[in-house]
């Protein structure tokens, strides 16, 4: 029913558009609650396609969850009422199980590592078109940083600070199992709910990037932020098949030149936001931040790779990342 009220409104929203040439095209662009940068680099995006097509494609936004959440987002492109989202590939672990490669804790070793894979159409094409038969594909990526530990009452500063304690974390079974493996208790809920839950005491911390401090004013019920980096979740950039379909063939090489343009702008605001986001968090919640040894951390998720064994689609793909490091 919420799907239905929202193709409702959507629509209701497009016949109230004026009307462009024969030859114009109007695409849907709608994300949920996203940092700085990534707003940005949609923007950007958008700019970016009407700028190179003349204006025969223009973008129209629906932005800070106005359609709904990731989840919603993803629906609507699948039966063509949203033309672009974006969402985490958190989220698309429960669409494609490729997704889930990048829930693997420790995957990358630094921001270079990251890049490196992230940017290689060798390892990354099979993931975004996994989702074709669903009705909709990857077209690019983001950075969303790394995911880190905050905490309520005390820092995380080694291993044995998770135990027992009640982390929220995204619906993804790889996330579950890497805390569980930390020794923490994993809870996965929706972000709308982790301050309130923070706020009561049903959750001790969450695992997010530093935006969430801010953003979300998670740094007023929890302000100890301990870098561990257990993973780096991109955002992906997805497309509806059916508007991929609609396009031409130079409207669509324009869309993905415009795509990695966008997705060079946002690396390059990435770096310079979260710094004014951890000198807000400092200010505004007085939260701190604390670096610890991982070494203790890599070694207990150590199961998780030895399991990649059975499951032969994404081992395939995490000895293509390996080999695409180097």
């Amino acid at each position: 029913m919420k799907l239905l009220r929202t193709v409702k409104i959507l629509l209701l929203c497009c016949l109230s558009l004026p009307a462009f040439s024969h030859a114009g095209t109007v695409l849907r662009l709608a994300y949920a609650e996203n940092s700085q940068p990534v707003k940005d680099a949609l923007r950007f995006l958008g700019d970016q396609i009407e700028e190179k097509t003349h204006g025969d494609i223009k973008v129209m936004y629906f932005p800070d969850g106005q359609l709904g959440g990731e989840r919603e987002l993803v629906e609507l492109t699948q039966v063509g009422v949203v033309d672009i989202t974006k969402v985490s590939s958190g989220l698309m672990e429960s669409f494609s199980p490729m997704y889930g490669v990048f829930s693997l804790p420790y995957l990358f070793a630094d921001r270079d590592e990251y890049y490196k894979v992230m940017d290689n159409p060798d390892v990354m094409t099979p993931v975004y078109q996994s989702t074709q038969a669903q009705g909709f594909i990857g077209i690019g990526w983001y950075d969303s940083g790394a995911r880190n530990f905050y905490m309520s009452k005390a820092p995380v500063r080694s291993i044995d600070d998770l135990k027992g304690k009640k982390i929220r974390v995204m619906q993804s079974d790889t996330a579950i199992r890497t805390l569980k493996l930390l020794g923490a208790s994993p809870i996965a809920m929706g972000q709308a709910e982790v301050y309130t839950s923070l706020q009561q005491g049903i959750l001790d911390g969450a695992e997010n990037n530093e935006f969430a401090l801010t953003i979300a004013r998670h740094g007023e019920v929890a302000r100890f932020y301990t870098y561990d980096m257990h993973t780096r979740i991109p955002d992906i950039l997805l497309m509806s098949s059916l508007t991929l379909e609609k396009l031409t063939a130079e409207q669509q090489r324009i869309v993905n030149e415009a795509i990695k343009a966008s997705i060079e702008f946002e690396k390059a605001a990435w770096d310079a936001e979260i710094e004014k986001t951890k000198q807000q968090a400092v200010k505004d919640f007085n939260v701190e931040f604390f670096e610890i040894d991982i070494k203790p951390f890599q070694q207990a998720v150590q199961p998780i790779y030895a399991d990649l064994k059975s499951r032969p689609v994404l081992d395939n793909l995490y000895q293509k990342i390996q080999a695409a490091k180097h």
